[in-house]
């Protein structure tokens, strides 16, 4: 049987970056077992010392921890050191190396990521904005929007537009009903002026999402909504309306909502390079 890891995650703010950055480590090594504790705003030695009494009664621990006071990071690296117990400090030398590079001191002020300023706020008013125009709620001001998206049912259309936002963009979805056989008029008077994306999927994929939906919230009429004959009518009118309009097409299903967002991104910076 594979060792199981304790991964204590040291962060003297929320832990978000800490977190992110070992999932994508961790995504590396497909035998990796490891239960993950999690311990934010750590900003006194005491704090450090009992999370090094803690680790000392388990086995298999492993500290990553991202500290910009280097009197405490220095601090929980002595003490790792002295217990035997393996540490790896995320960002620090990234910090010292920039602060070379730019010849300037950083200011190691926790949770600096977090400050409420103006690019804080814009996230705000980006999340805003999509979650109320969120499945064509309302489509009046489609102008304001840095993208839109559009696919039939189950595309991803939400989530992606929901972590877009969280990156600032203001993000509005437009579903493609079979039932409705022209695209609403706000739409098309923005199809030259915005970008526009459509998402596509694999219809034997998007059966089994949408079968999983429905049954999800226990309803026992499928009908037309999971027949992948019917969905694969409708992916191929969806394919044959971003052709016309010319708008980029994505296909979902073999990525991650990130990894979505990330194209949806590049094309928003090619678009705006122009």
């Amino acid at each position: 049987m594979n060792k199981v890891y304790q991964v204590y995650q040291v962060s003297d703010s929320t832990g978000e970056t800490l977190d992110r950055i070992f999932l994508a480590i961790k995504a590396q090594f497909s035998d990796f077992n490891c239960k993950t504790i999690h311990h934010s705003f750590t900003r006194t030695k005491n704090q450090i010392d009992k999370i090094i009494s803690q680790s000392k009664k388990e086995k298999n621990v492993i500290i990553l921890y991202t500290l910009v006071d280097k009197n405490f990071s220095q601090y929980l690296a002595n003490e790792t050191k002295k217990n035997n117990i393996p540490s790896f400090e995320v960002l620090g030398n990234l910090i010292t190396d920039f602060s070379k590079l730019l010849k300037k001191e950083a200011s190691r002020v926790p949770s600096g990521q977090h400050v409420l300023d103006e690019e804080y706020y814009k996230r705000i008013e980006a999340v805003q904005y999509t979650i109320a125009h969120d499945d064509g709620k309302i489509i009046s001001d489609l102008n304001l929007a840095d993208v839109i998206l559009v696919g039939v049912s189950r595309t991803s259309k939400t989530p992606t537009s929901i972590y877009l936002a969280n990156r600032g963009y203001k993000v509005a979805n437009i579903p493609l009903i079979p039932e409705r056989k022209n695209l609403p008029n706000d739409l098309i008077k923005e199809a030259k002026k915005r970008c526009i994306i459509g998402l596509i999927c694999d219809a034997s994929r998007l059966s089994d999402v949408r079968r999983n939906r429905v049954q999800s919230l226990n309803e026992s009429k499928r009908g037309d909504y999971t027949n992948e004959k019917k969905i694969i009518d409708e992916l191929k009118n969806s394919k044959i309306l971003f052709k016309k309009y010319n708008w980029p097409m994505i296909d979902v299903t073999r990525k991650s909502v990130e990894e979505t967002a990330a194209s949806i991104i590049k094309i928003l910076d090619i678009l705006n390079s122009r």
